[in-house]
């Protein structure tokens, strides 16, 4: 099963939220809407999954069922954001409802439908949760009520990983055993994925050359055991996925100091440069999601030094082959201004987000009201660990 770990969504919805700001469109009238699709690579067809408002959703995660989860802001003006489950194929959704807050995100789903994610509890703090089978009902794994906490991802036998307030004074990486029980403290100082023999990759922070922080991608071994470093191509890498034959993909700066999309060889070993002399090796590129074939999938960045970013989803062959814009492939509905895969099943189904032009005012207030947990649970400790995020 694949996931996306939500510290890489939290950055993507950041970006997003800075670029759909009045001022990057060059048409003055022109608003912005976020919308999620399934693109189906045996049929060529792309599917618009539902939402709980008018206006934005933001996809994280699928599973080999088609099922996806997402946060979408809720209807009515409350500028609420809650958690959903789809039925298979994208069809339907379900409104997870929250720890007793007003907010909720999901980040991850197993073959069975488990989801994991993040809520507001009516004590105000946010916990990690899980579901039951096919987003059931929500159980808190946060460790106290005065404590913080995040779930990234889930394997199928529900081994959660995330990041929590292990004890007052840190803020750190966590695995759980089955169905979320027994959280435990594991190295590194973020995680992001999780596969079946609960090989958790993630990133660590260390202390460059220059007295900074820089930070490297990492694997362990089964269970959340060991910690090996991946390296980088250049100063830094970080593991967004991985794959049940431990193959990692993420993101590396490269010689030339460029951000570049990586694969590995199964359990971690050797980090290759997705981008390496094809085509779009020009552009910065952040791999975000792998299958177990080795198809990769994430988005590549264009005229990434003006105001006027566009992001472009991509997809690889097996083990990484020929890094391909998925436009190409298929033909995406309406003006698209961003698009960003972030996640493949092993039936050939990509998950996609995309940000579109529509005449619509509100869409502003309603993109940015998505973005409740990234605050002091999430982007705080993203700047002070030195993450480069993809701009």
């Amino acid at each position: 099963m694949i996931t996306v770990g939500s510290s890489t969504l939290k950055k993507l919805a950041l970006v997003t939220a800075l670029s759909v700001w009045p001022g990057f469109v060059t048409h003055a009238s022109a608003q912005l809407y976020s919308s999620s699709y399934i693109v189906d690579l045996n049929s060529k067809t792309v599917t618009k999954i539902g939402n709980l408002s008018s206006y934005n959703n933001t996809a994280t995660a699928i599973n080999d069922a088609g099922q996806v989860v997402e946060f979408s802001n809720m209807t009515g003006g409350s500028y609420s954001s809650h958690a959903y489950i789809t039925g298979p194929n994208g069809v339907g959704i379900k409104d997870l409802g929250t720890l007793g807050g007003a907010n909720s995100a999901a980040t991850g789903i197993n073959k069975a439908g488990q989801v994991v994610g993040y809520s507001e509890t009516a004590a105000g703090r946010t916990h990690a949760f899980i579901t039951g089978p096919n987003g059931g009902s929500l159980t808190d794994i946060g460790i106290h009520d005065y404590s913080s906490s995040d779930a990234t991802g889930v394997n199928d036998a529900g081994q959660v990983v995330g990041d929590a307030d292990i004890n007052i004074y840190a803020y750190a990486p966590f695995i759980t055993g089955p169905n979320g029980a027994n959280m435990i403290g594991i190295g590194g100082s973020g995680v992001n994925g999780i596969n079946a023999r609960g090989q958790v990759v993630g990133y660590f922070n260390f202390v460059n050359t220059d007295g900074g922080y820089d930070n490297h991608a990492f694997i362990t071994g089964p269970n959340g055991e060991g910690m090996t470093d991946l390296g980088a191509l250049g100063r830094y890498s970080l593991a967004t996925a991985i794959n049940d034959a431990g193959q990692v993909v993420g993101y590396t700066a490269t010689v030339e100091g460029s951000s570049h999309a990586f694969i590995t060889s199964p359990n971690g070993v050797g980090m290759t440069d997705l981008a390496a002399l094809g085509a779009l090796s020009a552009f910065p590129s952040y791999a975000q999601g792998i299958n177990d074939a080795g198809q990769v999938v994430g988005y590549y960045v264009t005229d990434a030094g003006s105001n006027e970013s566009s992001w472009h989803a991509f997809i690889t062959g097996p083990n990484g082959s020929g890094m391909t814009d998925l436009s190409s492939l298929v033909s995406f509905p309406g003006e698209v201004v961003l698009s960003y895969a972030v996640g493949i099943n092993n039936h050939g189904q990509v998950l996609v987000n995309m940000v579109s032009s529509v005449p619509e005012p509100e869409v502003y207030a309603m993109l940015l009201a998505g973005l409740f947990l990234i605050g002091s649970n999430g982007m705080d400790a993203l700047f002070q660990n030195g993450i480069k995020v993809p701009i």
